[in-house]
């Protein structure tokens, strides 16, 4: 059996929203083992990020400025707007409507890890289950041991995705979007 075939995400745990009216913005923590510049690499760089990302990129997210995100699964391709690249500390980027910000700060030998990213309240317990498992496959990746990245319409076909799905819309009080 492969280290994927043995993965399966641990509870909902390290996530939070924040409300300001409609705008609700998914807030996860994840101590990673790995030092910031290692989580910093793999944050920003094209070929770091296909291992673990939803995404690919056409470039480095490492430094200010416009990039091309394309979602993993399915058709969609955008530019981002890379407003803050301080490595290995912060980077924050705008993609559409939505506006990502992560923070690294050294912790214990390791990285904590904050994703603040805002999402529609309707899809916000899917995208905590969805990151919840692509930092999973991060914190693997940066460990030597892959799994290979879990994203879009396979995650959600993954064992633990509904799981996940479900144990946040009932911690965030909201209703899971049905499929």
């Amino acid at each position: 059996m492969s280290d994927r075939e043995n993965y399966s995400p641990g509870p909902a745990a390290g996530a939070d929203i924040q409300k300001d009216g409609e705008k609700w913005t998914l807030v996860l923590v994840r101590d990673l083992r790995h030092p910031p510049a290692k989580v910093w690499t793999a944050l920003t760089e094209p070929e770091h990020l296909k291992e673990w990302a939803p995404f690919d990129a056409d470039r480095t997210l490492g430094k200010v400025g416009t990039a091309k995100l394309s979602t993993v699964g399915t058709p969609m391709t955008g530019e981002i707007q890379i407003k803050r690249a301080d490595a290995p500390t912060a980077l924050e980027y705008s993609w559409g409507d939505a506006d990502l910000r992560w923070e690294l700060e050294p912790k214990d030998g390791g990285t904590r890890l904050t994703l603040w990213h805002n999402i529609n309240k309707g899809f916000i317990s899917m995208g905590a289950a969805g990151w919840h498992i692509c930092l999973d496959v991060l914190d693997r990746a940066l460990a030597g041991q892959p799994i290979g990245r879990i994203v879009g319409p396979e995650a959600m076909q993954f064992d633990g995705w509904q799981r996940l799905n479900a144990e946040y819309a009932q911690q965030f009080g909201v209703e899971p979007p049905k499929w």
